[in-house]
């Protein structure tokens, strides 16, 4: 199973969303966390235990994001990964909207979740 793809997945989209956000307050420090946090993925990724390969694997399907984050919760790896991710879309909403207090609030929130 490639650990990594979730992470790439979820940090890809958070990439295609902020390409389309007009840069705000925040965006500077907003570019720095979310390379902070994909530092912190790919430790996490790259250390992380591997799980049995499903049915749905055996059967040669593609994996979906959303098949690969429930393996990674059934392994308790991607918690503090996946509040950060969902921090940043809040920063990046925030920032988009002039909302330099929301941005920096929810950029804590990001830099708080991958710390642990």
């Amino acid at each position: 199973m490639p650990r990594p793809f979730l992470f790439h997945a979820l940090a890809g989209s958070l990439i295609l969303f902020a390409t389309s956000a007009q840069a705000g307050p925040c965006s500077a420090e907003i570019d720095k966390a979310q390379a902070a946090v994909d530092a912190r993925i790919d430790a996490i990724a790259g250390a992380g235990r591997s799980a049995r390969e499903s049915t749905a694997a055996t059967l040669h399907h593609q994996p979906t994001p959303q098949t690969i984050a429930a393996a990674e919760r059934r392994l308790h790896e991607s918690e503090g990964a996946t509040r950060a991710l969902a921090a940043l879309v809040r920063a990046r909403k925030a920032d988009a909207a002039g909302e330099a207090g929301g941005c920096e609030k929810a950029l804590t929130e990001a830099r708080s979740a991958i710390a642990r």
